[in-house]
């Protein structure tokens, strides 16, 4: 017997109103929406079991991936803000003791902006979070089809980056798509 989801149940609803939809391209695309609101409501829990806001995470999240030390200037590049916006979020960072500041070695102008143990470890405990959820969902699938399926999903990438439709870098994972996953 076939398990069916949500999303069957969807198509089914919609096939009669639009006898031309492709059951295969709604079913696939209705489920990777949905995927991605399950995981943004997984990452906003963890987000408040952490007593973390969005933009908080955010900032950590910027700073640990350039190895845990960027300039303010180059944290406002990566999330796409004013850089008075950065040093807000900065000043809050480093009340909660998660971020320091620090003279520049290269530049006494400048100062570097590093993360804290605390900082790291709680960036981390959400992400772990996240990703633990991430590990379960695709743990139903054996290694070759978690890698049939990151080759597929890289195929269709590569033509929506060719539109226009799809950034050249890689999204961060604090940055949802705008889904509905109830609409056709």
């Amino acid at each position: 017997m076939e398990h069916r989801d949500w999303t069957d149940e969807h198509v089914a609803r919609w096939k009669p109103v639009l006898p031309d939809l492709d059951p295969d391209i709604e079913g696939a695309v209705t489920r990777m929406m949905r995927l991605t609101v399950h995981l943004r409501r997984v990452r906003e829990q963890s987000l408040v079991v952490f007593d973390l806001d969005r933009p908080e995470y955010d900032t950590l999240h910027k700073l640990a991936g350039r190895g845990g030390k960027a300039a303010p200037s180059e944290l406002a590049a990566d999330l796409d803000l004013a850089p008075a916006s950065v040093t807000g979020r900065l000043d809050a960072l480093e009340r909660r003791g998660f971020v320091r500041r620090t003279p520049s070695a290269s530049d006494r102008r400048r100062v570097d902006v590093e993360l804290t143990e605390a900082g790291r470890a709680t960036w981390l405990g959400a992400m772990d979070v996240l990703g633990n959820e991430e590990y379960r969902l695709l743990g139903v699938l054996d290694e070759d089809e978690r890698r049939q399926l990151n080759d597929m999903l890289r195929r269709v990438m590569l033509a929506a980056e060719a539109t226009g439709g799809g950034s050249a870098e890689p999204p961060s994972p604090t940055s949802p798509a705008s889904t509905d996953p109830s609409s056709p």
